[in-house]
């Protein structure tokens, strides 16, 4: 899959004065664009509508590498409201191209988790957890989409109030405590989560889920669908 096959919206734009509350090092000094995100992108007028009347929208974020006084580039971080069941809403990642790492953590602090992503891998985010996502290299742009209800904006704020995750990733893969978190728990890792998706298979791509109607009540009414949410964490 290529962007060319996609309708791109403008982007919008995050620079380093957009993340210093959650940086390693606030007073980072780097000229460029840090990454691009596209919002409600489709391939044609049809998938666009029918995304619209399912609440849920497809995404493009480009991640250029960048060496931040030692940190790798990574989005800012946020976690998604609860829905009105009480449930939080997930969201599904795949890497078009390039290396992800998402740091996942529960705002208890009882789950903290980082899962390598290559391309053509897909992730879940389940309900309750807060992610950022990183470009581990230095040679290598990350390209990935998402699949997320339309129905809410995401939450900022906890991670901009703890300056960041619970772990920083710093060049050449160190990972380094923020500490401003008085505790937290230890970090597990796994790679290239294997997903089951029941019945609902989904082709060659995330893309491939447009059209289906599933996928529309899996991101708008999560609570339905725990035994999809549950063990995508076990470790291999």
């Amino acid at each position: 899959m290529t962007l060319s096959q996609f309708n791109l919206t403008s982007p919008s734009i995050r620079t380093v004065d957009d993340m210093r509350a959650v940086l390693y090092s606030p007073s980072a000094i780097y000229d460029k664009p840090l990454y691009f995100m596209y919002r409600e992108v489709s391939r044609n007028e049809t998938d666009h509508t029918w995304m619209r009347s399912h609440a849920i929208r497809y995404d493009v974020t480009i991640i250029p590498p960048a060496n931040l006084d030692g940190e790798y580039v990574k989005t800012k971080g946020h976690f998604h409201p609860e829905n009105p069941a009480g449930i939080g809403y997930p969201e599904i990642y795949e890497v078009l191209d390039g290396i992800a790492h998402f740091l996942l953590q529960t705002k208890s602090l009882n789950d903290v988790i980082l899962i390598e992503a290559l391309k053509g891998d897909i992730t879940v985010i389940p309900p309750g957890y807060g992610h950022v996502t990183i470009n581990p290299t230095l040679d290598e742009t990350l390209t990935m989409a998402n699949l997320v209800s339309t129905a809410f904006s995401s939450e900022y704020e906890f991670y901009e109030k703890m300056h960041g995750a619970t772990y920083y990733e710093m060049v050449g893969g160190t990972i380094q405590k923020n500490p401003a978190y008085p505790q937290v728990p230890r970090l597990q890792r796994t790679e290239r989560i294997s997903l089951k998706f029941s019945n609902h298979v989904i082709g060659n791509s995330l893309y491939d889920f447009i059209g289906n109607d599933w996928i529309g009540y899996v991101l708008n009414n999560p609570e339905n669908y725990t035994d999809f949410f549950s063990g995508q964490f076990s470790m291999p």
